[in-house]
């Protein structure tokens, strides 16, 4: 896989939290939406990357995260990390049901970046 910009790796960690539960709320599309206008705030084509997603099956989304967790890492700071940390966990209860999934990737998430 080839390694992803700061911007795209975070944008496949938010689509694969709001999907592990195997629904995808309108909430958490918002927060996306969000992410996205922050982060490309000028137009940029994302549907190469939208595919590669859907196209992955469950049982990849855990390494697919993990590689775009060290992409991530590998160009942002401590306080950009801590920064999307908190954002990640606004979407994971954005619907107002954190499920064990949402949980679990998060976790995993904070503990691949060193994060208390």
């Amino acid at each position: 896989m080839k390694k992803s910009n700061k911007s795209i790796a975070g944008y496949h960690l938010l689509m694969i939290l709001s999907a592990v539960d195997h629904k995808f709320s309108p909430e958490e599309g918002i927060k996306i939406q969000e992410y996205l206008a922050e982060e490309f705030p000028f137009k940029v084509n994302l549907d190469n990357e939208l595919e590669v997603i859907a196209s992955l099956q469950p049982e990849a989304w855990k390494d697919h995260f993990e590689f775009h967790a060290r992409c991530f890492y590998e160009d942002s700071t401590e306080e950009e990390r801590i920064k999307f940390i908190t954002f990640a966990k606004s979407l994971i209860k954005a619907d107002n049901l954190v499920t064990n999934d949402e949980h679990r990737f998060y976790k995993l998430l904070k503990n691949l970046w060193k994060l208390s």
